[in-house]
């Protein structure tokens, strides 16, 4: 496939008197035609600052950009029509309407008017089209962000946390509509902190932590990239599962309560569990594996908490190596 977009060796330093930060430290990225390709970091790992040099907003230390295939910030004026973007929280007027809103700036840009309809259409903003923009909600003020990205018809479409203020139907059709630009032909560069999203909606990502590229490919190839040792346990039914599970706590394995099982996080010999639940006559009725997922690699690579806030208790912590080896 070609690359809509390649970066390569992007650095970016801020210097002030309480001394130098690398916001970017070599970092690359490439994104292909026709797909959607999450760009994931946590706060403050040079995501948006990326964003931002991308669109010649902020201007590089050293390093090479391209978009379309046309190398950037130089050439940006020459491809800028075929680029949408949003970066970072949108302002609108407040006593425009929508319906206004988009036909200004399509007029700025240059584009047919008729958009302005097919746009709102999309984003599922048609019914509140004459009503003013103050009245809206953030969602709603994200989708009208979305539409005006789209007026130009752009071959790349850059969302910034497209989700943010959305409800859960108002995720699930953001989902749907980025899915179908992609079908269309349209590649879409989308930056979330909604890692479940991003797993069932792109088809590559690119992680950044601390301004360098941590991992990168299809979101299969990173999963698969970082397996689990992690094993789902249920027991028979009325078995005291609070203390098998401290039984093995007590054999070293660290354990994460659930409703009605416990896994245990360090797995690296499962036949284990079962044989020492065994010996005191407790019968595993499921013993399964537990597959990392976007959020578990995400976490692994960048050492930080979980994004959505989420509080994993996991009661014991053993060696690096894992336990019942």
């Amino acid at each position: 496939m070609t690359a809509v977009l390649e970066i390569s060796g992007l650095r970016k330093i801020y210097r002030s008197r309480k001394g130098v930060r690398k916001a970017l430290d070599g970092f690359d990225m490439v994104v292909e035609t026709g797909q959607v390709h999450g760009f994931l970091g946590p706060n403050g790992s040079g995501k948006t600052t990326t964003l931002r040099t991308l669109l010649g907003l902020i201007r590089p230390n050293d390093g090479r950009m391209a978009i379309l295939g046309q190398p950037v910030p130089d050439r940006l004026p020459q491809v800028a029509g075929q680029v949408g973007a949003i970066v970072e929280s949108p302002q609108f007027f407040g006593n425009f309407s929508a319906e206004t809103t988009l036909s200004l700036l399509a007029d700025a840009g240059g584009v047919n008017r008729l958009r302005v309809p097919a746009v709102l259409e999309l984003v599922g903003l048609r019914d509140r089209a004459k009503e003013r923009v103050k009245t809206y909600s953030l969602g709603m003020k994200q989708r009208l962000a979305v539409a005006s990205a789209l007026l130009k018809e752009p071959r790349l479409l850059i969302l910034d946390e497209p989700a943010n203020g959305l409800d859960p139907g108002g995720i699930r059709e953001m989902r749907t509509l980025m899915r179908d630009l992609s079908d269309s032909g349209m590649t879409v560069l989308l930056s979330s902190h909604i890692l479940g999203e991003i797993q069932l909606i792109c088809d590559s990502v690119t992680i950044i932590s601390a301004g360098r590229r941590v991992a990168a490919g299809s979101v299969s190839e990173v999963l698969a990239s970082h397996t689990s040792s992690t094993v789902r346990v249920r027991l028979e039914p009325g078995v005291d599962m609070l203390g098998a599970a401290e039984l093995l706590r007590t054999a070293g394995a660290a354990i994460t309560m659930e409703k009605d099982h416990f896994t245990v996080g360090n797995a690296s010999n499962p036949a284990q569990i079962t044989k020492l639940l065994a010996e005191r006559q407790i019968y595993v009725s499921e013993l399964t594996p537990v597959s990392a997922d976007l959020e578990d690699v995400f976490l692994e690579l960048t050492g930080t908490a979980p994004v959505d806030g989420t509080n994993r208790q996991v009661d014991q912590v053993v060696a690096k190596g894992g336990w019942g080896q």
